[in-house]
């Protein structure tokens, strides 16, 4: 019996007859060293959970048993840590571009065994270019809607992300009659000094102009938020708590100053050369009597791949310090704070009264951070005058729409950046945090994609932070890796952290009979089994 792993249809999850090493989630001493368990209480009893893999692929179960360890609170009061409410990621592609679900046995055995290790719920990423796909208001949420029974009677809660950009990996475009437009309107979307155009989101100098079929982006997004609440009523406050608004590439707040094809140790480039954004461009300059600026983004920035000091713009005393860098900075920034009112305003209008949080994401732009003129920040839209806090005019939208902000890199720690890079993510999490509570505005944490060295432990002291009180952290993403035994292991000390909890000395398991949870499963197979 074979079942693709979640994420990942080459990889393969099953029961097997092969030898099989045992881990559960328990950190003993002795021979339980090589087991490592989580716990769950179930009607007064301690259960225990393990997982069975296969050295020879990746194939695992879980098995749940009566023989747990006494589990015993520790005698401080109740922390940060324990008020923090712990969601995971579900997969990219959790539902494929033809609205079918994706490992739907695979998925369904995941979530049990996240309700089992005590998990508050998880995220579903809903994509525009998935729901909206073939026309103009013709919306298909099956998919989605399946999933979200399937979290409903696992008993676990629902954060949605609806996405109104599209993915390189998996390949999930722009709606089909989007891309269609857009063929004859180029000037929809970003585009570089190269002419080179980024079709993943749209340019945020066409939120109000009326390119979609008569329609503006806005206006359409509305539509889709308003059709997702109607077709989700019997969910929204009850197995779905929060909603978040994808507010550019990768859904995040930002310019795609870095994209995909990209060295990552560059300064980014603007992003303001669509026939749309330079309209504005030339208004702006023509109004601020300087019509010569207005021709265009700065000519003395570094391409993608450079490195800052390549030229001369982000220098000290380079361009980004004179009048014409405070003038061109201050118009590309603005039209950044534009769209996330826009968008939070359209989110807010849409999902106030339903008894669900709004959200929206910024990104975490560490890289050349110790540098004055932080580059990467700038081409990303980031940027304040006078030596003001960039991120707090960011805020104040965010407080003005009643919106959580989510920051990601919570897993993030300076001293494992590149010393090359002058990145200190610690620091501009703090900024952000900082401008975050003069504002009133409540943080939720995410991790970064990838996975780092201590990152469970940095997550840990950022969600000691008391005073942001972050409430809510998204773990991203289940998938293949996520499920692996090494990850796994890690994950459950991670949640066993959180919940303040120690082991008390217990005598040796018996030989009981146990539940098994197969994570995966076959013809004729459930993916919830009983030994």
């Amino acid at each position: 019996m074979e079942v693709s792993v979640i994420g990942n249809p080459q990889a393969k999850i099953c029961r097997a007859e092969l030898s099989f090493r045992e881990l559960g989630f328990r950190l003993g001493s002795g021979e339980s060293r090589n087991k490592v368990c989580f716990l769950t209480h179930q009607s007064s009893k301690w259960k225990e959970i393990r997982i069975r893999c296969s050295p020879r692929s990746v194939k695992c179960e879980a098995i749940v048993s009566d023989q747990a360890p006494f589990l015993k609170p520790t005698p401080n009061p109740r922390s940060q840590l324990e008020s923090v409410k712990l969601f995971v990621g579900l997969p990219l592609d959790t539902v494929s571009d033809c609205n079918n679900v994706n490992h739907m046995k695979a998925i369904t055995a995941g979530l049990k065994a996240l309700k089992l290790l005590g998990v508050e719920g998880v995220e579903l990423p809903v994509f525009w270019g998935v729901v909206e796909r073939e026309a103009a208001g013709k919306y298909e949420w099956s998919g989605y809607l399946a999933v979200a029974e399937i979290v409903k009677k696992v008993g676990l809660k629902l954060q949605v992300s609806l996405s109104f950009h599209g993915s390189k990996d998996p390949e999930i475009g722009l709606p089909d009659w989007v891309a269609k437009i857009g063929e004859g309107e180029p000037g929809m979307y970003f585009t570089d000094r190269y002419g080179k155009q980024y079709k993943d989101c749209l340019s945020f100098g066409v939120d109000d102009v009326p390119v979609l079929d008569g329609k503006t982006p806005m206006e359409v997004y509305g539509g889709f938020c308003e059709s997702f609440k109607s077709a989700f009523s019997d969910y929204m406050g009850n197995t779905i708590t929060g909603i978040t608004l994808g507010m550019g590439p990768d859904g995040e707040l930002r310019y795609p100053s870095h994209q995909h094809e990209t060295k990552p140790s560059g300064a980014g480039e603007f992003q303001c050369y669509d026939k749309h954004m330079l309209s504005a461009l030339k208004h702006y300059a023509e109004s601020s009597g300087n019509p010569l600026w207005g021709l265009g983004g700065p000519h003395d920035a570094p391409a993608y791949d450079q490195q800052p000091h390549s030229t001369s713009f982000f220098s000290d005393g380079g361009s980004w310090e004179s009048q014409y860098g405070d003038f061109f900075l201050t118009w590309y920034s603005s039209l950044l704070t534009s769209h996330a009112d826009r968008v939070l305003s359209v989110a807010s209008s849409a999902f106030g009264g339903s008894g669900v949080s709004v959200s929206g994401k910024l990104p975490l732009l560490h890289q050349w951070n110790k540098l004055r003129s932080q580059p990467s920040e700038l081409t990303a839209g980031f940027y304040s005058s006078n030596g003001h806090d960039r991120y707090e005019a960011i805020a104040e939208i965010f407080a003005k729409n009643s919106c959580r902000m989510i920051i990601p890199g919570m897993d993030l720690s300076d001293e494992h950046q590149s010393l090359a890079s002058l990145s200190s993510p610690e620091s501009l999490l703090g900024n952000i945090k900082t401008s975050c509570k003069k504002q009133g505005v409540v943080v939720s944490g995410q991790n970064s994609s990838a996975s780092v060295p201590g990152g469970f432990e940095r997550i840990v002291e950022n969600l000691k932070d008391e005073s942001v009180g972050i409430d809510l952290f998204t773990y991203q993403r289940m998938g293949a890796l996520f499920f692996s035994p090494e990850h796994f292991h890690a994950f459950t000390v991670f949640v066993r952290n959180m919940n303040q909890v120690e082991l008390s000395s217990y005598d040796q398991a018996g030989e009981d009979e146990a539940q098994t949870v197969s994570l995966g499963s076959g013809t004729g197979a459930h993916s919830l089994q009983t030994a």
